[in-house]
């Protein structure tokens, strides 16, 4: 029987894992699961937060693809395909666990899954608005326990989501040890700075912009130790050696780095560079791969790895085998917004990615970026208007952003 596991970490940036060159030892454990993985060095999300990166995720589909409907309902289209309806109707076993509210039943995302728990009943600190890691695999362990011995089911897909890395930064003193033991913080004094500082988007003062960053590098320990956890779980079930395990996140978070702070309508490395790795408890050596592909590939590669026929509505391409998949630039796309609410009309933001140029379009004020990610990997030079394939990236952009416009 085949396992396949897509565990998602939210607002997890890719520079904080060693496996891909962070020297700061947050991540061990997903460090050490590199030798049995395929490691995708430039892998992107589609969007920069997540409304508008978990259509990709888990429907292979663009954020904006029926804004109409999705704008007007504020729920999931029935025209997309999820994933879990993909595998429930071939006889599939599936399984949802997270605590997320924009991922929850109320707009549609419990589509197709034996079991959903989005934890919108259990109870939660008002200041934290979610189940940490800790609670969430409490669930897949009783969850996947009751499934032992089952011979009803063709495989099993489990998808699991952590909130830990997300805001508002209130980590447990261990793990602020861990990363700066000079810290010293209470609870209070990590919710004002989320309520007077990160909310306010207010960046200016650079010593609150690096506490708000390492108490964010502490939650990245937390949930590196969570997903040990995950995988001792497996392990203990013996369900390890037979697993496949996609991890990934939906988006990143910023630290000033192009003026603000979180995650909103900006298309820039540090909310849409994210890890993708895939472990095969199999495989002898790592694998690592600089193939330009997106989140929007996930779904196909998840029923790939099920030995079922590709879905025509996803559309995106199954990351294995590795050396079947196409060369081509990806694109990403959101509504434009700053903070927690939209403001004023509704805006799309588009990028657009080759080689190592990054084109970004911003509808609300009609301006075009271009970035060379090879000698300016900050994205800090535009250079839209020296470059001789400025207008070639911007033809291939028009067709998708003309057709989310009013």
């Amino acid at each position: 029987m085949r396992h396949v596991t897509l565990l998602t970490i939210d607002a997890l940036r890719r520079d904080v894992l060693g496996c891909y060159g962070s020297e700061q030892g947050l991540t061990p454990f997903m460090d050490s699961i590199r030798d049995k993985s395929t490691v995708f060095t430039k892998a992107h999300s589609i969007g920069p937060y997540t409304q508008a990166s978990f259509p990709g995720i888990l429907t292979s589909s663009y954020y904006l693809e029926y804004r109409d409907q999705e704008r007007r309902e504020d729920a999931l289209s029935w025209k997309r395909t999820l994933v879990s309806e993909v595998l429930h109707e071939q006889g599939i076993t599936t399984a949802g666990f997270h605590s997320n509210p924009y991922l929850g039943e109320v707009f549609g995302w419990n589509r197709g899954w034996d079991r959903f728990d989005d934890s919108m009943e259990d109870e939660v600190d008002e200041t934290v608005p979610y189940l940490n890691s800790s609670r969430i695999n409490k669930k897949v362990d009783a969850w996947l326990s009751s499934q032992i011995g089952s011979t009803e089911t063709k495989g099993t897909f489990l998808w699991v989501h952590y909130m830990d890395v997300h805001e508002p930064y209130v980590p447990a003193k261990e793990y602020i040890d861990g990363v700066d033991p000079t810290i010293d913080l209470s609870r209070d004094g990590m919710l004002w700075l989320f309520e007077n500082k990160l909310l306010k988007r207010d960046a200016s003062e650079k010593k609150d912009v690096e506490l708000l960053r390492k108490l964010y590098w502490a939650h990245v320990r937390e949930v590196d130790d969570a997903v040990r956890e995950f995988f001792g779980i497996l392990k203990g079930k013996n369900l390890l050696e037979d697993s496949v395990i996609i991890l990934t996140s939906d988006h990143g978070d910023e630290f000033g780095e192009h003026g603000g702070l979180s995650h909103d309508g900006k298309m820039y490395s540090e909310l849409v560079d994210v890890p993708l790795i895939i472990y095969e408890p199999g495989r002898d050596a790592a694998r690592v791969t600089d193939k330009l592909v997106t989140t929007l590939d996930i779904p196909p590669t998840i029923v790939h790895l099920f030995g079922l026929d590709p879905v025509q509505a996803f559309e995106g391409s199954s990351l294995l085998p590795l050396e079947n998949y196409p060369e081509k630039g990806v694109f990403g796309e959101a509504v434009d917004k700053h903070g927690s609410h939209e403001k004023g009309e509704e805006k799309g933001v588009h990028y657009y990615r080759e080689g190592d140029l990054k084109m970004i379009y911003r509808e609300r004020d009609d301006v075009w970026e271009l970035y060379d990610l090879a000698s300016d990997p900050r994205e800090i030079r535009n250079i839209v208007h020296e470059s001789p394939r400025a207008e070639a990236m911007m033809e291939k952009m028009r067709p998708r952003v003309s057709r989310n416009r009013s």
